[in-house]
């Protein structure tokens, strides 16, 4: 795992395709943009786990 330190404004590069942009910081809240092609899904990690269970429950029906 990598970890950064960056400050409002500040961006993080993860390839060509995808950027991260730190919006706000409030207390122990950080507020970010991601910036991805259409074609790669951008979701929470709760959201992606429900996605990834109903795709299972599809896949033994």
């Amino acid at each position: 795992m990598l970890v950064l330190s960056r400050v409002v404004g500040e961006m993080i590069s993860i390839g060509d395709t995808i950027s991260v942009r730190i919006m706000a910081v409030n207390g122990n809240n950080v507020r970010f943009g991601i910036e991805a092609p259409k074609s790669i899904p951008v979701h929470r990690a709760e959201v992606h786990q429900r996605i990834q269970a109903k795709l299972a429950k599809a896949e033994e029906a």
